[in-house]
């Protein structure tokens, strides 16, 4: 009984095997932030300034002025060094989707009649 007692004490301190370590996220590159950035900066401006002679066009440049922003938060969040690593690729992705709405957005203006 002794023995069986030991043995279990023996296997319950064992030491726990350490985790392995997760494998860092790579970072959004210099380029594709500033690519980011252009694309909704430009897809804004011209949105905006086709507001100004297609009225149809003037919500569509209130909600624009929101993806530059977008694209600003998930850059922050990617960087920040107290995300996890869930986050970071939520984040990556959310920026990615933003800029991929403005491209196609911006595609699409000249068929609405903005130069």
């Amino acid at each position: 009984m002794k023995r069986l007692l030991l043995l279990c004490l023996l296997v319950a301190c064992k030491k726990q095997e350490a985790a392995p370590k997760e494998t860092p996220v790579p970072q959004l590159s210099v380029a594709e932030i500033q690519r980011s950035e252009d694309a909704c900066k430009a897809y804004v401006d011209k949105v905006c300034a086709c507001a100004a002679t297609v009225p149809a066009e003037q919500q569509e440049c209130g909600l624009a002025k929101a993806l530059p922003d977008a694209v600003r938060i998930g850059i922050e969040v990617s960087q920040s060094p107290d995300s996890k690593k869930q986050d970071v690729l939520g984040a990556q992705d959310s920026v990615r989707k933003a800029v991929k709405t403005c491209i196609e957005h911006m595609a699409k203006l000249p068929s609405l009649g903005c130069p």
